[in-house]
């Protein structure tokens, strides 16, 4: 039997609606696990038509790493503040943080790639395959294998997931559109790593050695 307990849980654990949690449990005899299963599977059906819709609630999150090397904030959006508070977002959230933190990602998707960033790295890949001995009549070919590469390095969306790299980031998203039934959207991110960008002394060693014996 389905308690209105139970319909609780799983809603709370996921953010479904109330009636699609009780058919969930209804549909699988009220167990948890296989209800959680079935909305995943039930939802990944319409969770495109949901990335559409405006999200604006959500929750702004960050992520040291443990020596404190690298630090990442990042705003994730949902529909509404109950989808914000469920614990299945706030994961999400936290693994996208420590997606960003190890791949090093520059965009959330290729189409947040200014043009003329895109045009200098075909420009530098059409160079390469010529300089590999490549006939002329496939080097555009080339070009295009390798900026798919490159799209999946420096893209956020098409990077695999660190903690299942059969998957990409934008399929574990339209897994949490499902299973919580709202819009999720990735909006912003910044990643800092320490030294970044400053010229370092380069130090010879063998200078420096003569200079304490006043050589």
């Amino acid at each position: 039997m389905v308690t209105a307990e139970m319909v609780k849980q799983l809603r709370e654990r996921t953010g479904a609606g109330m009636m699609d949690c009780k058919k969930a449990l209804v549909e699988t005899n009220g167990d948890m696990e296989k209800a959680i299963e079935y909305l995943r599977e039930k939802g990944l059906a319409t969770a495109a038509k949901k990335a559409g819709r405006i999200a604006a609630e959500g929750m702004v999150d960050a992520y040291i790493h443990g020596d404190g090397r690298i630090g990442v904030l990042v705003e994730v959006n949902v529909e509404t503040d109950f989808a914000a508070k469920n614990k299945e977002f706030r994961e999400f959230v936290k693994d996208i943080a420590m997606q960003i933190a190890a791949s090093k990602p520059e965009y959330i998707r290729r189409e947040d790639i200014p043009a003329e960033v895109i045009e200098k790295e075909k420009e530098i890949l059409r160079v390469q395959a010529i300089n590999e001995g490549k006939p002329e009549k496939v080097v555009d070919k080339i070009v295009e294998g390798r900026l798919e590469k490159f799209y999946k390095e420096v893209c956020l969306l098409e990077q695999p997931w660190i903690k299942d790299p059969d998957k990409t980031i934008n399929q574990l998203l339209m897994e949490k559109i499902a299973i919580i039934g709202e819009n999720i959207n990735i909006r912003r991110f910044a990643r800092f790593e320490r030294g970044e960008g400053i010229a370092k002394k380069s130090e010879n060693f063998a200078e420096e050695v003569m200079k304490q014996i006043g050589k």
